[in-house]
């Protein structure tokens, strides 16, 4: 079946046009008229058409169909409080501090081991970050193992008090052993707890020996053992010196060393002393000592006269060469005296500590010349080379 064009009936068209003729100036008037300033104004117009055309420009002009502006993302901060966000890298490398000298340090446990501290304030533990706490095990002199030789041995030790001894048939060549160890017993006696220095009472014990190890004719006897335990008290006299120095601090001890020996062997004394101590960076240290020997009965003197022989005082120069280096010059004596005692140290690190750090133990060689290498040889002059480990405040 064919289909037929639609066709517009006259009169349908004619209203058309007529609709079309009368809308189109109405629809011109709106677009052309401004918007109104309020909506009274429109209710005021009279035509439908254009009333209605008023209202939607009126509503067009209080919401205006913009875009919303754009918005940038912001990343969120981290939290101080979000672990993770304090949390370094797993692969992350160790904090390496470096000291005032160029010397690379590596953080350990803190306290007294905490190498952003000087040397001589984790020794005596003169602050509070280097403190670590009380009736702990610390070393004190070095625990040294070596094998020592000397220009002469005494084989018929003398005092005028006591006598001579019985001569041995002792070598020139035998074996030091020196353990030493100590133990802080107080802290902030006469430091506040909001002071920058911390004051310690300590008390340290130390054991000499020589060792006939290598004279199997005699069964390898231990030559002469001393005893020295001391008591000590440590004060942080923080101060700034000439030339860059620091004072670091002042203290006073009392302390009694023995050979544990009957007649004519025995030796002892007792005496007290002050001391101080200062530091250049942590490069060079100057420890300084004097001491007043605690007057005995001639009955009781085991070794009269021993301070004029050993001194009445020491000053000991250190100096940090470098990371594995370490050289120290100590001197004994009395002014007018002309006797005392000179020694020169130089120890060498040896492995690696824990963490990385630096180790405790050191290739340890010493220079001894004078008088009071041990008690027993208070009043003979002897010149000793010793070769071995020691091991430094573990």
């Amino acid at each position: 079946m064919s289909q037929r064009p639609l066709a517009l009936h006259p009169l349908t068209l004619s209203i058309s046009l007529a609709l079309m003729t009368g809308l189109t100036p109405s629809l011109a008037r709106s677009a052309e008229t401004p918007a109104p300033e309020s909506w009274q104004q429109c209710a005021a117009t009279t035509s439908n058409t254009d009333r209605l055309a008023c209202f939607d420009a009126w509503a067009l002009k209080q919401n205006p169909q913009t875009p919303p502006p754009a918005t940038t993302w912001i990343a969120p901060v981290a939290s101080a409080q979000d672990p993770a966000a304090q949390a370094p890298p797993s692969n992350a490398a160790p904090v390496i501090a470096v000291t005032e000298t160029g010397l690379a340090l590596t953080p350990t446990n803190g306290g007294c081991r905490d190498p952003r501290y000087s040397e001589m304030s984790r020794y005596f533990e003169l602050e509070p970050g280097s403190d670590c706490g009380t009736f702990n095990f610390r070393g004190y002199r070095p625990m040294s193992v070596s094998v020592a030789v000397g220009d002469e041995v005494n084989q018929q030790p003398y005092s005028p008090s006591r006598g001579l001894a019985t001569e041995q048939p002792y070598q020139k060549h035998e074996m030091r052993l020196q353990l030493s160890a100590r133990t802080k017993i107080a802290s902030g006696l006469l430091t506040g707890p909001t002071s920058t220095g911390k004051d310690s009472l300590w008390f340290g014990y130390s054991q000499q020996s020589y060792w006939q190890l290598f004279n199997s004719d005699i069964s390898r006897p231990f030559r002469t053992t001393d005893h020295e335990p001391e008591v000590f008290y440590v004060y942080p006299t923080d101060a700034k010196l000439p030339f860059g120095w620091r004072w670091r601090y002042s203290g006073i001890g009392l302390v009694h060393q023995s050979n544990g020996q009957s007649n004519p062997l025995s030796r002892s004394w007792n005496r007290w002393y002050l001391m101080t101590g200062a530091e250049l960076g942590n490069r060079w240290q100057v420890n300084a000592k004097i001491w007043k020997r605690i007057k005995e009965s001639a009955l009781e003197d085991d070794n009269p006269y021993i301070q004029d022989y050993i001194g009445r005082g020491e000053i000991k120069l250190g100096w940090n060469v470098n990371q594995q280096n370490y050289l120290s010059v100590t001197a004994r004596g009395s002014l007018g005296q002309g006797k005392g005692s000179g020694r020169v140290e130089w120890l060498r690190t040896l492995g690696e500590g824990w963490n990385g750090g630096k180790s405790n133990l050191r290739l340890h060689v010493q220079l001894f010349s004078g008088y009071g290498d041990s008690l027993i040889d208070y009043n003979k002059k002897r010149t000793v080379l010793s070769v071995g480990l020691s091991l430094l405040d573990f």
